[in-house]
């Protein structure tokens, strides 16, 4: 499995040592920015056509496929959240290696009873680190074996439930664990990946849903996370902060972006979005290049690419931005799909993905001249509210019934 290492950003050597172009191993790839540097990614797919395998999932959820080597790991729940699963299946036929299950008998509240599976597993391929909400976060080999367990982070209690994948970074596992709405605390948490031991814990006022995303800005490393009100920067060898942003309204599920000395923050909810120059330390809001004070819902995370953000917003409409001024140039009059989505971007070869709540996957170029390069779909009943991953050649789709290993244009 010798390939090219990745180039998108020096970052993926930071997320995932070692990560080359056909491990995924976290959300949103080595770089947990959505960035594939493969070639010959798929572009058309159907119920029938280029399905490598397909397998049945005994029970739902929203996470991510992550792969490395041959192996794929994914996350479910039943119905309540009372049994909590991590899986390993065979990328070649997707046969089931492993599973494991942890047992949460209290109730914790959400927004549907079968979504306790939001947060998606990250490994480095030898561990691989999952949050299972309230129920703790664990650590395992790659046979399954449990390595150490922190079931002591109290209850993450919040009527829509939580999101925020664990994030690997040198020999520290860090997890945003929250959001609370009641009693619990909001905190941002590193432990050591080899033990499971707290290196740095730091108390956050505001909660959100969007996993922390590692940055070179300004030659040193940077942990950005929205929160409440403010995008914040963090130092992820110590927790401690950089810099904070004013300017974005709460509910915070998209993870915050940046290139070119610019990052980009966008609330759900109908909530703000904001584009500020970085450079400087502590408050800058006043270095804020843009707000857009209301937006249509966002769930999923886009892309910042060159000198233009890319989204599509949850009920299916694309959208582009000059990442300087925040100016709209795609003014789509009519969805491409008939879908919604809830699923983050990835970015390959030029194009744009992003899987649609109806199973489709929406394909465009990345470019400021809009245009649609095809609609994939799986056939009727499927749905879905994950992101895709691409490994080798093949990118693997999460439904709430099913598991599809698509490839093809070899």
């Amino acid at each position: 499995m010798v390939r090219q290492i990745v180039s998108v950003c020096v970052l993926a050597l930071f997320v995932a040592p070692l990560a080359v172009a056909d491990n995924w191993p976290a959300w949103r790839g080595p770089s947990g920015q959505g960035f594939c540097e493969e070639k010959n990614v798929p572009v058309k797919w159907s119920e029938k056509e280029n399905v490598k395998w397909k397998i049945t999932l005994a029970d739902q959820g929203n996470s991510t496929p992550v792969v490395w080597g041959e192996r794929i790991f994914l996350t479910q729940a039943n119905k309540g959240g009372h049994v909590r699963s991590i899986m390993c299946f065979d990328r070649a036929d997707g046969k089931k290696l492993w599973q494991n299950d942890v047992a949460y008998p209290d109730k914790e509240r959400n927004w549907t009873p079968l979504w306790y599976a939001n947060a998606s597993p990250t490994t480095d391929g030898e561990r691989i680190v999952v949050s299972f909400g309230s129920a703790g976060v664990y650590c395992y080999d790659v046979t399954g074996k449990e390595l150490w367990k922190r079931t002591d982070l109290g209850t993450w209690e919040h009527s829509f439930g939580n999101a925020a994948s664990p994030l690997l970074y040198g020999d520290l596992a860090i997890q945003w664990c929250g959001p609370n709405d009641g009693k619990g605390k909001n905190i941002l948490l590193a432990v050591d990946k080899k033990t499971g031991k707290t290196v740095w814990e730091k108390e956050q006022k505001a909660g959100s849903w969007n996993t922390p995303v590692i940055f070179k800005i300004d030659g040193k490393d940077q942990m950005l996370l929205a929160m409440g009100e403010t995008l914040k920067s963090f130092d992820p060898k110590t927790g401690d902060e950089f810099w904070h942003c004013k300017g974005m309204t709460s509910y915070c599920y998209a993870a915050p972006l940046y290139a070119n000395g610019i990052a980009v923050g966008m609330s759900g909810y109908g909530g703000a979005a904001i584009g500020v120059k970085l450079g400087g330390s502590d408050d800058i809001t006043k270095d804020q290049l843009w707000r857009h004070p209301k937006n249509t819902q966002r769930v999923g995370s886009g892309m910042l690419i060159g000198d233009h953000v890319y989204m599509v917003d949850e009920n299916g409409t694309p959208r582009c931005y000059i990442a300087k001024t925040g100016e709209e140039i795609w003014k789509v009059e009519k969805r491409p799909s008939a879908g919604n989505t809830w699923g983050s971007m990835i970015h390959a070869e030029g194009r744009l993905y992003i899987l649609m709540r109806t199973g489709e996957t929406l394909i465009l170029d990345a470019s400021p001249k809009y245009n649609v390069v095809g609609i994939n779909h799986l056939g009727k009943g499927e749905q879905t509210n994950s992101s895709l991953a691409v490994s080798n050649g093949d990118i693997f789709i999460r439904t709430f019934r099913h598991l599809y290993c698509i490839g093809g244009n070899k």
